[in-house]
C-alpha cells in the first residue's frame, strides 16, 4: 500500500486528491472521492457564499471522511468564504490564484490544514514559511489555469526547496503518472481531468463525450496575453479566443467579454460553440466513465505494481 506523510497528515487512505474545478467540483463528487479514501474537494470560485456553505454541509452529510474546499483567492467572495470554512470546520483548504497570507493565521488557529497550489519552488518556500502543511506543485500540463513550468521539471525542484510534503498535479491520469511523481519526490497526487469522467461528476454529457473522443494533441492554451493562461480542448470557442488574442483590433476587454461564462456553458449546457471545455494534456488517456472509487483504486493499484517492479532495470 502506498503510504506517505499525506495519509497521516490528513487521515486519508490514499494520497490522492481530486482537483478543485470551478463549476464542476461540488459535494457529490467530493464526497464520493473522500468515501473512496482520497481527498475530495469542493470548488468555491463559481458559487455564492450561501451556496458554498450549503455544499460544505451537503458534503458533511454524505461523508464522514476528510474533504477540502478550494478557494481561488481572486474570487471577490474570498474574504467571506475564508470565514465560512472556519465556521463550518472544514478540515482542509487548498488555495490558488494568489497568496493566502491574510487568512493563514485564522485558518491555522481553527485547525485547518492549508495546502496551497504553487507554480514554482520560490512560491512553495513562501507558503511553507506562512505555515502551509503541504503544497500542490501543479505543472503546465494541467487543465484550466496553468503555470509555465511542466510537472516533470517542477515537482523535483519544489521537493528540494521545502521540507513539507509535496502533492504533484498536471498531466497525471493513471498509475504510471502516480508512480513517476513519487519517484520525483512527491508524496501524493492531484488529478482533475481523470475525475471529469467519473460517474459522479456533474458535467454535461457533451463535455464527457468530447473528453472521451480527445487525443493527446487536442488541447490549446489561451489567455496568455491577458496574464491568465488556460488549457482547454480545441473547440470553436477556444480557437476563436486564440485568434482574437493575435488580432490587434480586439482589446483585452473585448477578449475577456467574449470568454465570460464559457466554462459554465460547457459544464451545465454542453454548448458546442461557446463552451470552454477545460482539460489537461493527459486527456487522451482518459476514455472511460468509472465510479470515483474505481478510479482511485485503479490509480493506486497500478502505481503499486509499477513501483514493486522498479528493480527490473537494475543489473544484478
Amino acid at each position: 500500500m502506498i503510504k506517505t506523510r499525506i495519509n497521516t497528515l490528513l487521515g486519508i487512505d490514499y494520497p490522492v486528491f481530486q482537483g478543485g474545478m470551478a463549476w464542476i467540483s461540488e459535494s457529490r463528487l467530493a464526497s464520493a472521492v473522500s468515501n473512496a479514501g482520497g481527498l475530495g474537494q469542493i470548488s468555491s470560485i463559481n458559487a455564492s457564499v450561501d451556496v458554498v456553505r450549503q455544499e460544505i454541509r451537503n458534503c458533511k452529510a454524505s461523508t464522514s471522511r476528510p474533504f477540502g474546499v478550494n478557494i481561488m483567492l481572486m474570487n471577490p467572495n474570498a474574504d467571506d468564504i475564508a470565514q465560512i470554512v472556519i465556521e463550518e470546520k472544514v478540515p482542509v483548504v487548498t488555495t490558488g490564484a494568489g497568496m493566502p497570507g491574510k487568512y493563514m493565521n485564522d485558518w491555522l488557529k481553527a485547525g485547518i490544514k492549508v495546502i496551497p497550489v504553487v507554480p514554482s519552488s520560490a512560491i512553495a518556500k513562501r507558503m511553507e514559511n506562512m505555515g502551509a502543511c503541504a503544497v500542490i506543485a501543479e505543472g503546465g500540463e494541467s487543465g484550466g489555469h496553468i503555470g509555465e513550468i511542466n510537472t516533470m521539471a517542477l515537482v523535483p525542484q519544489v521537493c528540494d526547496a521545502v521540507s513539507i510534503p509535496v502533492i504533484a498535479a498536471g498531466g497525471i491520469a493513471d498509475g504510471r503518472g502516480f508512480a513517476a511523481v513519487l519517484m520525483l519526490g512527491a508524496e501524493g497526487v492531484q488529478c482533475g481531468t481523470r475525475f471529469l469522467l467519473s460517474s459522479e461528476c456533474i458535467i454535461h454529457e457533451n463535455y464527457k463525450n468530447k473528453l472521451i473522443a480527445a487525443h493527446d494533441s487536442d488541447t490549446i492554451v489561451t489567455g496568455k496575453s491577458l496574464g491568465h493562461p488556460v488549457r482547454s480542448l480545441k473547440t470553436p470557442f477556444s480557437k476563436k479566443f486564440a485568434e482574437m488574442e493575435k488580432d490587434p483590433t480586439f482589446t483585452a476587454k473585448d477578449i475577456m467579454d467574449f470568454g465570460t461564462g464559457s466554462l459554465r456553458k460547457a459544464v451545465l449546457e454542453g454548448d458546442q460553440l461557446m463552451g470552454s471545455y477545460m482539460a489537461g494534456q493527459c486527456v487522451g488517456m482518459v476514455n472511460e466513465i468509472l465510479p470515483a472509487k474505481q478510479i482511485i483504486e485503479d490509480l493506486v493499484r497500478s502505481a503499486e505494481l509499477l513501483l514493486s517492479n522498479t528493480n527490473k532495470w537494475m543489473e544484478k
